[in-house]
């Protein structure tokens, strides 16, 4: 790895055999003075064929190591990276308000930018050890997750292909959103982001990316086709506030199908 990065070490199999048998690593950044981590996968083929990069941000008091196991895109698509960011303690919107557990930055400027930086920092590093497909990194996340899956879309939009936020919304950023593509996934008894934010969220993204009427795609899901080839998808689903387990191969699906134009 390059010299930005202080540590990488395969998760030994005593401590997690799940995480070791799919070759996930933990890895340490330095940002701001601060040492941030992630849990990366990297296909074998990264280090001489271009690889899509698939970033995936666990919710509010969740962990990398959750994420891994509970989204698992090292399994869904072994062919591309998988990066799970750990985020810092962070005040909630929702919850915490006195920011015992760890999240994510809300806006752009929030927590001087420590996150935006974090994620700058990775991508370079993934940059310049292994082969990536700048045309095919994608972003996902839930609820705070989603929430900041959204914000690097705004603030960070030319990096991706497209989005896939679940269980999210953030207004702030659709003040800068770019049309890019995105699926949105959303409980349609969510207490905690309540459904008709979301709502609220999915209809105002088609008008950023000019979408016409919606047409079904699969279950649960409503694609809603876009001239400038930025459709929306929403994945409706009939349960709360939990990230369904059926989820991370339509977002596979749906990623596979959208690159970022040269």
């Amino acid at each position: 790895m390059s010299r930005n990065v202080l540590l990488v070490t395969l998760i030994c199999a005593a401590c997690s055999p799940l995480l070791a048998a799919e070759n996930l690593r933990r890895v340490e950044w330095k940002v701001d003075g601060v040492t941030r981590e992630a849990l990366v996968y990297v296909p074998a083929a990264a280090k001489t064929a271009a690889a899509p990069v698939v970033f995936a941000f666990h919710g509010h008091g969740g962990t990398m190591r959750h994420a891994a196991a509970s989204f698992a895109y090292q399994k869904h698509w072994p062919e591309a990276i998988a990066v799970y960011m750990q985020g810092l303690n962070t005040p909630g919107q929702l919850t915490d308000p006195e920011g015992k557990k760890p999240g994510w930055q809300k806006a752009a400027g929030d927590q001087n930018d420590r996150d935006l930086k974090f994620f700058d920092a990775v991508l370079k590093t993934l940059k310049q050890d292994f082969r990536v497909d700048a045309q095919r990194i994608y972003a996902t996340g839930h609820s705070n997750g989603g929430s900041f899956t959204y914000l690097l879309w705004a603030e960070r939009g030319e990096v991706f292909a497209a989005a896939a936020p679940s269980g999210a919304v953030a207004r702030q950023a659709l003040k800068t959103m770019k049309p890019k593509p995105v699926l949105h996934v959303a409980g349609e008894k969510d207490e905690l982001v309540r459904f008709a934010w979301q709502k609220l969220m999915m209809d105002a993204i088609r008008r950023v990316n000019g979408c016409g009427e919606g047409q079904p795609w699969g279950k649960y899901c409503t694609l809603y086709p876009s001239k400038s080839g930025t459709p929306v998808v929403t994945y409706i689903y009939p349960e709360g506030h939990n990230f369904p387990q059926e989820a991370p191969p339509i977002i596979v699906k749906f990623f596979k199908e959208h690159a970022r134009p040269e």
